[in-house]
């Protein structure tokens, strides 16, 4: 049991990090004339949801370190 939530809090942790660097990339390649044009653009709507994402297994991967702990505390 243990050994498997180990292996999800990996999973988790390399998703956060996949996360935020496809974000910090499409949040990149914004440019100017998006910055200047009217409503959301197609790269910055992007990176927000891939700050979604990464807050999202952000979160997941504390909830299993927090179960982690739990689980170790009880043995």
């Amino acid at each position: 049991m243990n050994t498997f939530l180990v292996i999800l809090l990996i999973a988790a942790m390399i998703a956060t990090v996949v996360a935020l660097v496809r974000g910090i990339v499409a949040f990149l390649r914004t440019t100017e004339a998006e910055l200047k044009g009217d409503g959301p653009s197609a790269s910055s709507v992007k990176s927000n949801k891939m700050m979604q994402f990464r807050i999202f297994f952000q979160a997941l991967a504390i909830l299993i370190v927090v179960v982690i702990m739990f689980a170790a505390g009880r043995t």
